[in-house]
């Protein structure tokens, strides 16, 4: 480095170190998520519905978005019976808690097939696109969040000669 260069180099650094920072940048936690990004215009009349379906792996969850003070209604239980771990009910709330409807939308829907978490990730989808369907505005904020994605991974079907999908018999050399 030449010294012209390298004298520049200095005197930018001195510069920073003394400029006092007039406005400290907010760092946010990596796992933290902000308050609603977006405040959506749907229309909460009395007898607004919006209804769409979720699947995840062989879950599939038919969600009925409506009016309300925030209720989750998942095969006539409420949401913390039919989901007891707390991180499920968290997957299951993101959509609405993005853009700011946590407290005004009921959500009631019917689940069937799949295990535990395939259910909720099937819900969360399903909550989605009901809420594209009430604003299509929306679509670009929760498909950033990735909750329109649509996971394709489900179970490799099993290959004749094979004990399951990819597990082979047991090599015997005699």
């Amino acid at each position: 480095m030449d010294p012209l260069a390298r004298a520049e180099a200095e005197e930018a650094a001195a510069a920073l170190v003394e400029a006092p920072e007039t406005e400290a940048p907010v760092a946010e936690e990596p796992g933290e998520e902000p308050g609603p990004v977006t405040q959506a215009a749907i229309d909460l009349a009395a007898g607004a519905r919006y209804t769409a379906t979720g699947k995840r792996k062989t879950a599939v969850a038919r969600v009925i978005l409506k009016p309300g003070s925030g209720e989750y209604t998942i095969n006539g239980r409420p949401l913390d019976a039919h989901f007891p771990r707390p991180t499920l009910q968290r997957n299951i709330r993101q959509p609405l808690e993005t853009v700011g409807y946590d407290s005004r939308m009921d959500v009631m829907a019917t689940l069937h097939g799949g295990g535990v978490s395939a259910q909720a990730g099937a819900l969360r989808h399903g909550i989605s696109r009901a809420l594209i369907d009430a604003d299509p505005n929306l679509r670009s904020e929760l498909k950033r969040r990735g909750f329109l994605t649509r996971d394709p991974r489900v179970k490799e079907r099993k290959k004749a000669g094979l004990k399951k999908a990819r597990k082979r018999p047991q090599f015997s050399k005699r």
